[in-house]
């Protein structure tokens, strides 16, 4: 999947970031293993405390202590941050809860959220996601998540513009 995200978004031209909490760079270790990543692959951001959020990717404390780490509104947040930071034209957000603990009965582990922002999109357009993968154990819960984080990575298609068919 790491070598389709590069080669589809070098025949874009596309240049692509990613802000990783739960995965620890484990995206951007996998983007960067496919020799001539370095047309395509920014910057990888791991900002695993809210403290680096807040620092490195400009996460809103506000957001951070009313959504919680584990949520939309902070992978989304992240996703902006890593596309300002960077030079990037899209940017993939992770953060969840990989285990063994800090699950809750809202949160449990396994969850992970997702967001994907791109610097040509209309700035209506969220795409953010939350996924329940259960308890697979850390390192499949990480994997599963680098997986997903990679997909949303991928050039996304403009639809084609409608043609109007002339009044009769």
């Amino acid at each position: 999947m790491a070598r389709r995200v590069i080669e589809e978004n070098r025949a874009a031209g596309l240049r692509i970031a990613v802000a990783e909490s739960c995965t620890g760079g484990l995206v951007s270790s996998a983007l960067t293993e496919i020799p001539g990543s370095s047309d395509v692959f920014e910057a990888g951001f791991v900002t695993y405390s809210n403290e680096a959020k807040t620092a490195v990717l400009a996460v809103s404390g506000d957001v951070l202590e009313t959504f919680g780490a584990v949520s939309i509104a902070v992978a989304w947040a992240m996703a902006r941050g890593a596309l300002e930071k960077s030079g990037a034209d899209t940017a993939v957000a992770i953060t969840g809860i990989a285990g063994p603990g800090g699950g809750t009965e809202k949160k449990p582990v396994g969850t992970v959220v997702f967001a994907r922002a791109r610097r040509a999109a209309d700035s209506d357009e969220i795409v953010a996601d939350l996924k329940t993968f259960g308890d697979l154990g850390r390192g499949g819960i990480r994997r599963q998540a680098a997986l997903c984080a990679l997909e949303l990575l991928l050039p996304v298609s403009e639809p084609a513009p409608v043609e109007e068919e002339p009044a009769p």
